[in-house]
């Protein structure tokens, strides 16, 4: 019994150290905690408005200034939000792309559709209004033979095979760089310099710009007719090649900005896609022009149809033979004649057949005056506008002016680098020269 007795007590005792040992370990942790408690809440728990505001912002370290701690939670969420930016813009650039790429193979398969139904057995016109003829030729059939090293080349800048193509000579190298920089910054990356002679080739590599030299000899017709038109003038046999190997070009001259990526704006429905020399929707898209000859009495009126000419310092042409045909005439013609190049262009894409002469069968579109903007609409109308500062063209080209190397920095300051007031010191346009 005593020993029973014993065993009982001695658990009892036990329970009983039990018991008080949870009681200090209790007594402990709340203790602990309000200590925590008190130096997270050093004004108490009922706390007003105005100083827990206080707390959330000075509360962290001594001097009111963040705790280590905070900054690095904060220094490694702004980390992650960067990382998420970036990944959005990628994303979002990958979308552009994309949906640049749908818009050429829509335009390829409508412009399919029309030619399977042109090349099929003959067919009824149809209901009134329905009647559509081929606008969209067919594309030639690729011919690397040609030139197998700017094949090549080509296959590495094109972009859905189309890419921009500037032609330069050392003497506009200042002009070249800010044609190429803009390109740049708008992020096109399919575009190529066909450089003249070898300084601009090694300027073009030391600024990491797709180059592709090539000779070219200036024809005794337009060995006269000043350095600017007589390079104009080789485009057009230099352009022939790309052409025949298949592909599209947007061909730019350097005295040309790009404000948007021009290839989102293209409708690729017709042989040659060409700015304008306009500056309205009359001289842009064409009018009715009424002749008066009072002599006639009765009928002194004549009705012509006037429309100003396509630029041939910007024209998206594509690779089908009425394309090739127009390269090929108006090269044939600036090698025999002392003519101006965009004269002769317009002159084979406008003049009907007549006796003596057969015409041009290209189609033609002429890109929107609005967006694809010469000199004259810059600084004659638009500036004067009230809403200016707000426009965004595709592509600005300074070919009404003389003085291009500093309108095209003075637009570039003015829609890229926000300067208000850098073309307002050039007049609308430009002084006779001197005699």
């Amino acid at each position: 019994m005593k020993g029973k007795k014993d065993g009982v007590g001695i658990r009892a005792g036990q329970a009983l150290w039990a018991r008080d040992y949870r009681v200090a370990v209790a007594v402990l942790l709340g203790i602990t905690c309000g200590v925590i408690w008190a130096s997270l809440h050093p004004h108490g728990f009922f706390t007003s408005s105005k100083t827990a505001s206080q707390t959330n912002f000075q509360g962290r370290g001594s001097q009111g200034q963040p705790s280590d701690g905070h900054v690095l939670l904060l220094e490694a969420k702004v980390s992650v939000l960067q990382s998420e930016l970036v990944k959005l813009k990628t994303e979002n650039k990958n979308l552009l792309l994309i949906k640049q790429q749908m818009q050429v193979v829509e335009q390829e398969r409508d412009a399919a559709r029309k030619q399977l139904l042109e090349l099929g057995p003959p067919r009824k016109a149809g209901p009134w209004g329905t009647a559509k003829s081929l606008r969209t030729n067919q594309a030639v059939l690729p011919d690397e033979s040609v030139n197998p090293d700017l094949a090549k080349l080509l296959q590495d800048v094109a972009i859905n095979k189309e890419l921009i193509v500037g032609i330069s000579n050392n003497n506009v190298r200042s002009m070249l760089q800010v044609w190429f920089e803009s390109i740049q910054r708008v992020g096109v990356t399919n575009y190529l310099v066909v450089a003249l002679d070898d300084e601009i080739a090694q300027f073009c590599k030391d600024h990491k710009v797709p180059v592709y030299r090539r000779d070219a000899t200036i024809s005794k017709a337009q060995a006269n007719t000043g350095d600017n038109h007589a390079i104009s003038g080789l485009k057009f046999h230099l352009l022939r090649e790309f052409l025949v190997l298949g592909y599209s070009v947007l061909l730019s001259d350097v005295d040309i900005l790009y404000f948007q990526n021009p290839f989102s704006y293209l409708q690729r429905d017709c042989d040659v896609e060409s700015m304008t020399d306009g500056y309205d929707n009359a001289t842009a898209y064409g009018y009715d022009d009424v002749s008066d000859d009072q002599s006639m009495g009765w009928a002194r009126y004549a009705h012509t149809m006037r429309i100003w000419v396509f630029n041939s310092g910007l024209f998206y042409i594509r690779p089908t033979v009425p394309s090739i045909e127009l390269l090929d005439r108006v090269t044939d013609r600036l090698s025999k004649e002392k003519a101006w190049d965009q004269a002769v262009f317009n002159e084979e894409l406008f003049y009907p057949s007549h006796p003596g002469y057969e015409g041009l069968h290209a189609s033609r579109r002429v890109l929107d005056y609005l967006l694809f903007l010469n000199s004259k609409m810059v600084f004659k109308i638009l500036r004067k506008q009230g809403n200016f500062a707000q426009y965004k063209p595709v592509t600005i080209h300074v070919n009404y002016h003389p003085d291009k190397y500093d309108r095209m920095v003075a637009l570039i300051d003015y829609f890229v680098n926000g300067k208000t007031d850098a073309l307002d010191r050039f007049p609308d346009g430009s002084e006779w020269p001197s005699r």
